[in-house]
């Protein structure tokens, strides 16, 4: 089997039994669409070990960079004096410098992999009804974006790797 129709296949098998997990058996304890940004992600990185490592690793601490500037544009109130949409920006500007100059640590170099974590987790606190709430940020519940965000961008690439050593098997089968 040709190595694209066996990737593609291996992806779409499991990216199906992700789906059937987060809407069923896992539904509320991981997000799919976050899944498959870590998955994405996985592959954008050169699709290896050390991929895999980058996803999960910087794909939190982007996860953690969102999460510290929602605390922090909902905790000082600056926005009142400020505007919203002024103060935010602001805190997002410092938090995404703070993002890039840490990819001086080794461990947290992939730019990608955070800046898919911070996005991923803004767009789930923007997008998802009262989730800008010191309850929801501090809470210890899956509704909290750094437990939910970092747990399905992991997932995601977990799935990722599975779905490149599927593959890889699938196209060594054919060619033996």
């Amino acid at each position: 089997m040709k190595s694209l129709t066996a990737l593609s296949l291996s992806i779409a098998l499991l990216g199906g039994l992700a789906t059937f997990l987060a809407l069923g058996v896992v539904g509320g304890f991981v997000l799919i669409w976050p899944v498959f940004i870590g998955w994405g992600a996985f592959f954008a990185l050169g699709a290896t070990p050390e991929a895999m490592k980058n996803v999960i690793v910087c794909g939190i601490f982007g996860v953690i960079m969102a999460w510290l500037s929602a605390i922090i544009i909902i905790s000082i109130p600056l926005a009142a004096q400020l505007g919203l949409p002024l103060w935010a920006g602001i805190v997002v500007a410092v938090a995404i410098f703070i993002l890039c100059m840490a990819a001086n640590i080794p461990a947290l170099s992939a730019i990608p992999g955070t800046v898919f974590g911070f996005a991923s987790t803004f767009g789930y606190l923007l997008q998802t009804p009262n989730m800008l709430t010191q309850e929801i940020l501090f809470g210890a519940a899956f509704t909290n974006p750094l437990i939910i965000m970092s747990i399905s961008l992991a997932v995601g690439a977990i799935f990722g790797s599975i779905s490149a050593k599927l593959g890889a098997a699938m196209t060594k089968e054919e060619a033996a």
